[in-house]
C-alpha cells in the first residue's frame, strides 16, 4: 500500500465514498472490542458535534471527561518544561495531573554509550522508561507525549501502561511543527535531495 502517494484522489475515493482499496481482505472485528469503540468513535462524535472547531487540548480534555479519566500524566522534553507547566495548569482544573520530566532519572551519557556533545561536561540522558514508571505508578489513566525525542517517545509508549497520545512533537529546528517541511517548497526540495547515512 502507498496511500500517500496513490494516484485515486484519495480524498474523494477514500473519505467521500468510502472506497476500501484493500479488497475486504483484512478482518477488522477489533473495533468491536468494547476496550476500542470509545477511541474509534469519540473523535467522530466531536466532528460531528463541534466541526473541525476544536484545539488538540480540547479534544484531549473531551475524551478523558468521557472516558470518566481522572488521571492524566504528562511525559514531557526538559525543553518545553514551560509549556509542559502550562499544560498542567490547565489540565489540573478537571483532572488529577501527574507529570515525569525526560531527565528524570539522571542517567549519565558515558554510562549508556551515548556520545556526548562537549566531552568536558556531565552530559544527562533522557529516561523515557522511568517516565513511563513513574505515570505507572500514579496509575494515570491517560498519558500525555510532549516534546519527547525520537527513539525516547517510542520507548515511552512501549513502557506507560496507561494509553498514550501525543500532545506535540519536538523539532527543534522547525519550532516543534515538523509539517514546516510539507507547506515550505524550499524545505521540500532541501529534503527531497538531502543524503543520510
Amino acid at each position: 500500500m502507498k496511500c500517500a502517494s496513490c494516484k485515486l484522489q484519495p480524498k474523494n475515493k477514500c473519505d467521500k465514498e468510502g472506497f476500501d482499496c484493500t479488497g475486504g481482505k483484512f478482518n477488522l472485528d477489533e473495533y468491536c472490542l468494547d476496550e476500542n469503540k470509545p477511541f474509534h468513535r469519540l473523535s467522530g462524535h466531536f466532528q460531528a458535534e463541534h466541526g473541525n472547531n476544536l484545539t488538540r487540548l480540547d479534544e484531549v480534555i473531551m475524551l478523558a471527561k468521557r472516558m470518566g479519566y481522572k488521571r492524566i500524566g504528562i511525559a514531557f522534553c526538559v525543553g518545553l518544561a514551560d509549556e509542559a507547566a502550562i499544560l498542567e495548569e490547565i489540565l489540573s482544573k478537571h483532572f488529577d495531573v501527574y507529570s515525569a520530566c525526560c531527565k528524570i532519572g539522571g542517567l549519565k551519557k558515558e554510562d549508556y554509550d551515548v556520545p556526548k556533545v562537549k566531552e568536558d561536561k556531565i552530559e544527562i540522558l533522557c529516561d523515557p522508561i522511568l517516565q513511563a514508571k513513574v505515570l505507572n505508578q500514579k496509575e494515570t489513566d491517560l498519558n500525555l507525549e510532549l516534546g519527547l525525542c525520537v527513539g525516547h517517545d517510542v520507548l515511552f509508549k512501549k513502557y506507560s501502561e496507561a494509553p498514550v497520545t501525543t500532545f506535540a512533537v519536538k523539532d527543534r529546528v522547525l519550532g516543534h511543527n515538523p509539517l514546516a517541511i510539507c507547506y515550505s517548497s524550499y524545505l521540500r526540495k532541501k529534503f527531497k535531495n538531502k543524503k543520510y547515512e
